[in-house]
């Protein structure tokens, strides 16, 4: 199966619509029951179940109590596997409707999850698992995006042609898969203060990453990763002999593909530098700090500031209309893309990811530009408006592009309306999907997508913290 396939009955099963005692007899019904049975759930948390109650007691709003309790903990509900592996936690995350782990997906996943740890041991270990599978998987191959929990494996893409190996789902090389992994370890480390999962083999996987960055920044040559694609599909395959596009050795990291798992046009991929940015200055405080790596960490350091410096140097251009703005992508010779996807991270996300302020002028100038008929991946229709994307195409906008907006948001009426608009468009299942039709929410694609459920739940849970008389 496809990422971007929708599987109706496999993926409503998966995600609880058609489990227990939902039947046609209760469509009628104002809030049917679509969460998973318990006894069939893969993980269940107290704390996240204490936290429904609370949210489903106070909030006026019905169907949006409703939402939470499906939308929140569907990641635990159907696609974690903890286990013990080698005397420790080990958690293996699928996306939802396909069986594989994305290193960006199951970090996003999990990340509503972290404020719960400090009431629930259990869920603290979940965690740690999934950051001790994911230096697990970073040393199997740093530019693979998506893994199998059986390491012997040999998947769909098996006959790509690039430096496959069993257990790796997809090959294909996104900086952010790298970032998303030292985000999840750095909060965990700041919340809990367990160092447990730090040890040589996190190291190993910084290493990796540190190195990773470095190789394809392409100073002194193109690198080790390259990749090809039979297919038809022009953005599921790197042109030019499996590199890309050329591009000049300024400083900034190439990324092959975007978060959605599409081919980067310039491979300056502008959101992700700023978000390795972040990341490499995490993995210094935590190399020099937990590991007493100062040298590792220093040469992080650096790399984060020679990459910020390049971002402001060519990753900011004129526009016509919104003045000075980042770009989505660049090559370093002049040209760039001006859009915005709706996968994160995106231009629309970088406070959410720490790597910009959201009163910062040329993030405020950006925004505007992303989230009007400019960007070229705006749509707005009957049901909504919002960002899309090319991996879906047009016309479809995703509900993660409206929950960005409302989490980088600090206006009221904005994130009302996006919280009205998701509420709207949930095409009647009780689940956000990734993608509907501007003009009909029951036209979507896969109803099994936890990553967009619970990202949802977190919006939910932070509007209710700091401005509850919004749910009404």
């Amino acid at each position: 199966m496809k990422r971007r396939t929708f599987i109706q009955n496999s993926s409503l099963l998966g995600a609880g619509l058609l489990a227990g005692k939902f039947s046609l007899g209760t469509v009628s019904q104002q809030f049917p029951t679509v969460r998973v049975p318990q006894g069939d759930r893969h993980f269940s948390s107290e704390a996240i179940e204490r936290a429904i109650r609370e949210f489903q007691q106070f909030t006026p709003n019905k169907e949006l109590g409703w939402l939470f309790g499906n939308c929140f903990p569907n990641t635990l509900d159907t696609t974690v596997y903890p286990e013990e592996k080698n005397g420790k936690p080990s958690t293996y995350v699928i996306t939802g409707d396909i069986d594989a782990m994305w290193l960006r997906d199951s970090c996003a996943q999990v990340w509503p999850y972290l404020p719960f740890m400090a009431e629930d041991k259990q869920l603290q270990q979940l965690i740690a698992g999934l950051v001790n599978k994911q230096s697990e998987c970073i040393n199997i191959d740093p530019y693979a995006n998506a893994f199998y929990n059986d390491p012997t494996k040999v998947g769909e893409w098996g006959s790509d042609h690039t430096d496959m190996k069993p257990g790796i789902h997809e090959r294909k090389w996104e900086i952010d898969s790298l970032c998303y992994t030292v985000r999840l370890a750095y909060a965990y480390w700041k919340a809990t203060d367990d160092t447990a999962p730090f040890d040589s083999e996190w190291v190993a996987a910084q290493r990796n990453i540190l190195k990773t960055f470095k190789e394809q920044q392409r100073k002194d040559n193109l690198g080790p990763y390259r990749f090809e694609r039979t297919t038809s599909r022009g953005s599921d395959t790197l042109q030019v002999d499996g590199y890309g596009y050329p591009v000049n050795p300024v400083g900034l990291i190439c990324s092959g593909f975007r978060p959605s798992d599409d081919a980067t046009i310039f491979s300056f991929l502008i959101p992700s530098n700023l978000f390795a940015v972040v990341s490499l200055r995490q993995s210094a405080e935590m190399l020099a700090n937990i590991a007493n790596e100062q040298a590792l960490a220093l040469e992080a350091l650096e790399l984060a500031d020679e990459v910020e410096r390049a971002v402001k140097e060519y990753g900011i251009v004129d526009h016509p209309m919104h003045g000075r703005v980042y770009a989505y992508e660049v090559d370093g010779f002049g040209s760039y893309m001006m859009m915005d996807d709706a996968n994160i991270p995106s231009l629309l996300s970088l406070p959410y990811l720490g790597a910009v302020k959201a009163d910062d002028p040329i993030y405020k100038r950006t925004r505007d530009y992303v989230l009007s008929a400019n960007n070229p991946f705006f749509f707005k229709g009957s049901a909504a408006e919002g960002i899309g994307g090319p991996h879906i195409g047009r016309d479809m906008i995703w509900p993660m592009g409206i929950t960005m907006r409302g989490l980088t948001s600090t206006d009221d009426g904005e994130i009302k309306q996006c919280i009205d608009w998701l509420q709207q468009t949930h095409g009647d299942t009780g689940f956000m999907h990734e993608s509907f039709h501007k003009d009909d929410p029951k036209k979507f694609t896969r109803s099994w997508f936890a990553w967009a459920n619970t990202l949802f739940g977190e919006f939910l849970w932070k509007t209710y913290k700091e401005r509850p008389y919004l749910l009404k």
